[in-house]
């Protein structure tokens, strides 16, 4: 009757929906290892990824252009802690840029007592597609005052290693090092306007071509990679060469 048949029905719905249950949380602790193992890639890791990719390009390096970093990387090499202070005109681009790497790169390398620092012959603010190339190159970056002309980004290149305060200032600042410094002139403008760096122990020049001729058009962030990825080939470069230098002591 209809009774018997709607009872076995509903007996029959309860059987087949509990093995679905059942099938439902077998499949799920199955695939739950790759749930746990599986991450989303951390800024940090896309900067060691672009890292282990530029230094495997050093020898695209003119050789006039090594010369250069070669002297840069001795004094570094012959010093327990040094202090290096990179300076262009307006300390918005080029020179925050050499900061930044110089710094991740001697993480990198396990070179270790290299502190970097930034500045310029004038202060300005560090400019936003400078912070954009950082980010995409893969550093972290957290702006404190992001309301302020001239706002201080965190800019974190390694863990365990305490965030650089990027902001645009005069090389003489007093947040910066005053003497017994590597002054490293980033830019033509400011190797030619600053003869002398008061208070350097060395001076090197390492000019880069201003990312800046090609702000508002189609280029422009291409034109900031490039910029950006150079100097960041650069300082691996160096850092690589300070390591070899220290252990051959």
């Amino acid at each position: 009757n209809l009774h018997s048949f709607l009872t076995r029905a509903h007996a029959l719905f309860r059987q087949l929906w509990g093995m679905s249950i059942r099938m439902l949380l077998f499949t799920l602790v199955l695939s739950m290892p790759a749930w746990v193992g599986a991450q989303t890639p951390s800024s940090l890791d896309t900067l060691t990824q672009t890292m282990q990719s530029l230094a495997a390009k050093a020898h695209s390096i003119e050789p006039e252009r090594r010369t250069e970093l070669d002297d840069l990387a001795a004094w570094i090499a012959q010093r327990e802690a040094s202090d290096l202070v990179f300076i262009c005109t307006h300390n918005s681009r080029r020179s925050h840029m050499a900061q930044a790497w110089a710094s991740a790169g001697a993480a990198f390398h396990g070179v270790e007592g290299v502190r970097s620092w930034s500045g310029g012959t004038e202060a300005t603010a560090c400019n936003p597609r400078t912070v954009a190339a950082l980010k995409r190159a893969g550093f972290a970056i957290a702006v404190q005052d992001e309301e302020t002309a001239n706002p201080t980004y965190e800019v974190t290149f390694a863990d365990g290693e305490e965030p650089l305060l990027c902001f645009s200032k005069k090389y003489s600042d007093g947040r910066n090092p005053q003497e017994g410094f590597a002054a490293v002139m980033t830019c033509s403008d400011a190797d030619q306007g600053c003869p002398l760096v008061h208070g350097a122990a060395a001076r090197f020049a390492t000019p880069y071509v201003d990312p800046k001729v090609s702000d508002g058009t189609e280029q422009e962030a291409a034109t900031y990679d490039e910029r950006c990825l150079q100097i960041g080939t650069e300082m691996l470069y160096v850092m690589a060469k300070v390591a070899r230098l220290r252990q051959a002591k």
